[in-house]
């Protein structure tokens, strides 16, 4: 069901299995549907990655980069679950909670309501609306709902909900999922509730494939109090992620790594700012709310068919019309260097001309 609070549906169901990647496959257009970094992963990392090969013939033993990631975010390893990617958490969630009100609260990331009502769920939608910029009212979220899921920055609204407003979300007996997903790219992970162990009910999504180009070694992790964790766990197969993979998660909160996502993040902030200012002069683009990720969400009167000019153009950028919450007039682009976006700009004004 799709609603505008948690009731009173309508029509039309998005496709909540399609991803950005889809749009690439074919390998001949410039990339603007998926939202990992260029140019990614870095030689030093690939170079971790290949030394990790000589082991291959040993188990995994996911000690060292769970203990790396409880540093990284000052808590201890028991309340860290490594997973094959943070996709895989949402799927441990669907199956091991029993919620008796889940609220997804939309547009965002579909595969959290996908994993739930694939497990027998039934999911409540709170849509946010484009006149809010996409904010979240926390007053909105049904009191007694015992499961709520949202993203921080949102996929794909880039919208930063404040980390205090969030915080009022959690309380005994309710599992608060919040998807940050996205938020090593945003200078100093500002929003980010991953060290608020305190916090009860909350589970916090990580994954290291935006920033460090890792989508095909499938390796992400969640943070949450300890039994929640081992709860979890118990669902997980055994080595659930591969010796290279922990070797990345390591590697990825190392000292000199985090002070790379952050001049990442940074250069990301002033790459976006570009591109919105050359949004900004394409006449019937508009961009709602204020853009904190490595994406930004347009609305322009017949995007699909500007879609498809882009593409004839040789530029791939991610249909909105699969996300709860948006339609056929929206896009989301993501952040590239100047010069990509220069010349995508360009493309963009001719296509929306038609």
């Amino acid at each position: 069901m799709r609603t505008d609070g948690p009731s009173a549906p309508v029509s039309r169901e998005p496709d909540l299995r399609h991803h950005g990647d889809a749009e690439v496959r074919d390998g001949t257009l410039a990339d603007l549907a998926v939202n990992v970094r260029a140019g990614t992963p870095p030689r030093w990392l690939r170079d971790r990655l290949s030394a990790a090969l000589d082991g291959l013939a040993a188990y995994p033993d996911g000690t060292a980069a769970r203990a790396a990631v409880a540093a990284r975010h000052g808590r201890p390893p028991g309340e860290v679950l490594l997973t094959s990617g943070a996709a895989e958490a949402f799927v441990l969630l669907a199956r091991t909670l029993r919620p008796r009100r889940a609220v997804v609260v939309h547009p965002q990331f579909t595969e959290p309501e996908a994993a739930l009502r694939d497990a027998g769920h039934r999911v409540e939608r709170l849509l946010l609306r484009a006149a809010d910029g996409f904010r979240l009212d926390p007053g909105r979220v049904p009191a007694d709902a015992d499961l709520v899921v949202l993203g921080n920055p949102t996929n794909p609204t880039s919208v930063l909900h404040p980390a205090a407003a969030l915080a009022t979300l959690a309380r005994p007996g309710r599992v608060l999922v919040v998807d940050e997903a996205f938020a090593d790219t945003v200078p100093g992970e500002a929003g980010s509730l991953a060290a608020r162990s305190e916090l009860p009910g909350l589970v916090v999504l990580r994954s290291l494939t935006k920033t460090w180009g890792l989508a095909g070694l499938r390796i992400g992790y969640l943070l949450a109090a300890a039994p929640l964790v081992d709860r979890l766990a118990r669902s997980q197969p055994l080595w659930p992620v591969s010796s290279p993979a922990l070797v990345a998660a390591e590697a990825c909160c190392s000292p000199g790594a985090l002070a790379e996502a952050e001049e990442a993040a940074r250069e990301g902030a002033r790459h976006r700012a570009h591109l919105l200012a050359g949004l900004a002069a394409v006449p019937g683009v508009r961009v709602h709310g204020e853009p904190a990720a490595s994406f930004v969400l347009l609305e322009l009167p017949g995007a699909a068919a500007v879609r498809e000019r882009l593409r004839g153009a040789g530029f791939a950028v991610r249909r909105g019309d699969t996300f709860p919450g948006l339609g056929r007039d929206w896009l989301r682009v993501a952040v590239r260097d100047p010069a990509t976006s220069d010349a995508f700009l360009a493309a963009l004004a001719t296509a929306v001309r038609g």
